[in-house]
């Protein structure tokens, strides 16, 4: 028996549909985001070494730039000083810091805290990355959240850096992260609860 007219029509309308081939589910792309910040590691010491040294260098090399003037200038007002009262016979007390030398100090220690504010924290506060840090293919994260920390945080943390380091133990707060477990984290990195990931 011959089929319908109306199964005649539909069946090349069927035929013409492209076959469409099974592909596996994909993830969304903030749920791949939000999994590999979940699965960050502690960074390795060698890169953060690297990472930390190339800042060291760029942020030393524009705060020399922006105080060497201020410090020149004080060092000869003291030159000048000491000078004047060999000159004079007289055993004198001379004060290195001074009216002037304080004031020379204080923009050159200014000068340290602003760049060190825009070099460090700034980018670190936005991206987790210094650009040692981008370099080396590291950030840093806060521990809980796995994301860059927040301004405050990353001020504190930069701070008690640059406070230890000034005090000669920085060293130690260098050298604490060779022990700290899980996340290796120094000094710095404890008082603003963050750690360094690759």
């Amino acid at each position: 028996p011959a089929a319908p007219s109306w199964a005649q029509q539909s069946q090349p309308q069927e035929q013409q549909q492209p076959v469409v081939p099974w592909k596996p589910p994909v993830d969304d792309l903030f749920v791949q985001a939000a999994r590999a910040q979940a699965s960050a590691r502690p960074a390795g010491l060698g890169r953060r070494l690297l990472a930390r040294l190339v800042d060291t260098l760029v942020l030393g090399a524009l705060v020399g730039a922006a105080a060497f003037p201020l410090v020149t200038a004080a060092l000869d007002h003291i030159d000048g000083k000491i000078e004047a009262a060999k000159q004079s016979g007289a055993t004198v007390q001379v004060w290195l810091v001074d009216g002037t030398t304080s004031v020379q100090f204080g923009i050159a220690l200014a000068a340290f805290l602003v760049i060190g504010v825009l070099y460090e924290v700034l980018p670190v506060a936005k991206w987790g990355r210094t650009l040692g840090k981008k370099l080396c293919g590291i950030e840093v994260r806060d521990i809980e959240a796995h994301q860059p920390p927040r301004f405050g945080a990353a001020l504190r943390r930069w701070l008690v850096y640059g406070v230890l380091g000034l005090l000669a133990i920085g060293v130690l707060n260098v050298l604490w992260c060779l022990f700290d477990r899980p996340w290796r984290q120094c000094w710095h990195d404890k008082a603003a609860r963050t750690f360094v990931a690759r």
